[in-house]
């Protein structure tokens, strides 16, 4: 049997320190690949610099600034919206409409 053949279906997994950043969040579940918003998302919301740090090491410093301008600004918190429109050259950010009902 090739070893490499179950490397494929093992999630990607994230460092045990960012368990607190996920707790409304099966951590075990989580994949650093498939649920990258997810992780972009919280940890630009709760983590701290050396987190974002990880996040442009991890996926790339365009791949985090597409990911934020693909969200509703309003799941960005406003303090953390305006140093990460600095530090990711974010113009605009998604607005978010009301429903119409």
């Amino acid at each position: 049997m090739n070893p490499r053949a179950n490397l494929s279906t093992q999630p990607a997994r994230l460092p045990e320190a960012f368990r607190p950043f996920f707790w409304s969040y099966r951590f075990e579940d989580l994949d650093s690949h498939k649920d990258e918003k997810t992780i972009v998302v919280n940890l630009i919301n709760y983590g701290s610099l050396g987190h974002w740090r990880w996040l442009v090491s991890q996926y790339g410093t365009v791949k985090v600034k597409q990911i934020l301008e693909s969200v509703p600004e309003t799941e960005i918190k406003p303090r953390t919206r305006s140093l990460a429109s600095l530090l990711f050259s974010i113009s605009s950010w998604r607005h978010a409409y009301r429903s119409a009902h």
